[in-house]
Order: structure tokens, then C-alpha cells, then sequence
């Protein structure tokens, strides 16, 4: 259902709830993450971009959260890299489909559930700021 660089935005995301008030390396987050390295400094890019993560240069930089976890969503950040996409018209284009046929209306009313219950949790709700290895490596 979400993209792999939403996905590998999540795992970062959590990392640095995780830990936070430190920052951490593109090349940190990538290894314990189990991300390519190169895939992962580009998402933390789109990631500050967005406003969802700020970076450092130099000597004890890297990267930290900009937000407090606490007021940081799942969809937040889900959306700085890859946001959902509701449908709005009828992808047949038929012209007696006008507005959302049952089968659209139906399938937006589930992107819509998902959105609200990812708007509803944030990186506090599913990361124990206490544990820096709360967030385990990918599988």
C-alpha cells in the first residue's frame, strides 16, 4: 500500500524519535535500518525539504527530528515523501460517471479511514523515546 520511500521515511522518522534530542548520520540511520545508504540520504533529504527533519553540517551534525515527536503524524511524514492520493473523479472518465461511481466512492472512503487513522497517531504514539534500539532494524 505505500511506497518504499514512504516506508524507508517512517523507519527514519522513528529512528530519530527514537533518539531524540541527537543527531544522526545519513550512513547511521541507513546501517541500523538496513537501508542502502544513498536511498536513504536522499529520503532524509526530501524529509527536510518538507520540514519534518532538519540537518546539520559538519563535525556532530547529521540529522534530528524539526518537529517534537509528540506533534509529528505517521501521515506527516508519509505525505513530505509520497502523500496519499485521494480519488476525486472517476478513473474510467466515462461521462455518465460524473461524479464517483459506488466502486471509487468506496475505494476513497478507505484512503480516507487511513488517513484519519494516520493522522491520528504520531511518532511518539509508536516509538518509545526512552529506548534508543526501540525501533528495531528491517527484516
Amino acid at each position: 500500500m505505500f511506497s518504499q520511500t514512504a516506508e524507508y521515511a517512517l523507519r527514519a522518522a522513528a529512528k530519530l524519535a527514537a533518539n531524540a534530542g541527537r543527531s544522526l548520520t545519513s550512513a547511521e540511520i541507513a546501517s541500523e535500518m538496513q537501508v542502502p545508504a544513498g536511498y536513504m540520504a536522499k529520503v532524509l533529504q526530501t524529509l527536510a525539504r518538507n520540514g519534518i527533519v532538519k540537518s546539520v553540517r559538519g563535525i556532530g551534525g547529521g540529522f534530528s527530528l524539526a518537529q517534537a515527536p509528540e506533534t509529528l503524524t505517521i501521515l506527516d511524514v508519509i505525505n513530505a515523501v509520497d502523500p496519499l492520493k485521494r480519488i476525486e473523479r472517476c478513473p474510467l472518465g466515462l461521462p455518465e460517471h460524473q461524479q464517483l461511481c459506488p466502486l471509487h466512492r468506496e475505494l476513497d472512503a478507505a484512503v480516507c479511514h487511513i488517513e484519519q487513522q494516520l493522522r491520528g497517531k504520531t511518532l511518539a504514539d509508536v516509538v518509545d523515546s526512552r529506548q534508543p534500539n526501540a525501533f528495531p532494524a528491517a527484516e
